[in-house]
């Protein structure tokens, strides 16, 4: 393989990766999935990623993380109240949704509900993607005391993960609308 092709297949092999476990998890992130939905070859899959399914996952996991990262960063910058950046947080999640058709999910939180003995090694990597993205979520925020915020911080992660499950479900946005007015009054009324 040459040098741009080979990297390019490599990229469609992750960015494939990303797409199929935001829609089914890791048990949709087949290899042959993988390849149908990238158009790479498949014997590049073992040449980039020796590892296999859970090298390419584990990867694909870390790019995403740090795209979450980016989004959760954007939506909650600016010099509004706690209300206001709870709102902007929930609304922006409630276009992600809308925009995807109601058929993508959060990737980590799809793949930790496949989470069994044979794909162990990928709990630390979601746990990590997690634990960053309370601390990113906690940094926005003041509720008087580190252990507080931060315990907010893993609410709103975790209202945020419940509302991905429901706007798949009910295919709607309102999940995230709903805990986004919910949590911005109960951060007005602590910060």
């Amino acid at each position: 393989m040459k040098g741009d092709a080979a990297s390019g297949s490599r990229e469609r092999m992750l960015e494939a990766t990303i797409d199929l476990m935001r829609g089914s998890g890791l048990t949709g992130a087949g290899i042959n999935e993988i390849v149908r939905a990238s158009g790479a070859p498949k014997g590049s899959v073992y040449h980039f990623f020796p590892g296999g399914k859970l090298q390419i996952a584990a990867e694909a996991l870390a790019i995403y993380s740090e795209r979450v990262q980016a989004f959760l960063d954007g939506a909650l910058a600016g010099g509004r109240s706690a209300g206001e950046k709870v709102r902007a947080l929930f609304d922006a999640f409630a276009r992600r949704v809308e925009e995807g058709d109601f058929r993508r999910s959060c990737a980590a939180g799809a793949v930790s509900l496949d989470l069994d003995v044979e794909v162990e090694e990928l709990r630390a990597v979601l746990a990590d993607a997690f634990a960053d993205w309370t601390a990113l979520i906690a940094r926005h925020f003041d509720l008087g005391d580190a252990r507080r915020t931060k315990s907010f911080a893993g609410l709103v992660l975790t209202a945020i993960e419940g509302a991905y499950v429901r706007a798949r479900a009910e295919r709607s946005s309102k999940p995230f609308r709903e805990a986004g007015t919910w949590l911005a009054e109960l951060a007005e009324r602590r910060a």
